[in-house]
């Protein structure tokens, strides 16, 4: 059974995981039975840009991550608590996640907002 055909609540073995993480989301990895991705910042008020976007993404969708934070990173850990495992909701979730912190309107799309300057006195997280 592919992932698309899955039910929300329906596990990922290891390899599936992996295999999907490359398909979709390359800067995130498995590690003990979690899907992980650390996102560098340039300092704390930065950080706290980073961990109240993720809240607000994971309490809209009613999905919650695990957090590390630090000065210049966070880290999110996500697995489906009720599931024992990793589940599409995880998957989706990263997905969006992904899309709003690296999100970089000047170099994505066209339009009036022209994004962060590349000036270091404006930098606030280390796109990759």
């Amino acid at each position: 059974m592919g992932w698309r055909e899955r039910t929300h609540d329906e596990t990922y073995s290891d390899t599936e995981t992996e295999a999907r993480l490359a398909a979709e989301l390359p800067h995130w990895y498995l590690e003990n039975g979690w899907i992980r991705r650390k996102y560098k910042t340039s300092g704390w008020k930065s950080t706290l840009m980073v961990v109240n976007t993720i809240g607000h993404l994971a309490e809209a969708a009613f999905h919650h991550p695990d957090l590390s934070v630090s000065y210049a990173f966070v880290i999110v850990k996500l697995m489906n608590h009720a599931a024992k495992g990793i589940t599409n909701k995880d998957f989706e979730l990263a997905r969006k996640i992904e899309d709003v912190i690296q999100w970089q309107p000047g170099k994505t799309e066209g339009g009036s907002l022209t994004g962060t300057p590349d000036d270091p006195r404006f930098k606030y997280l280390k796109y990759d």
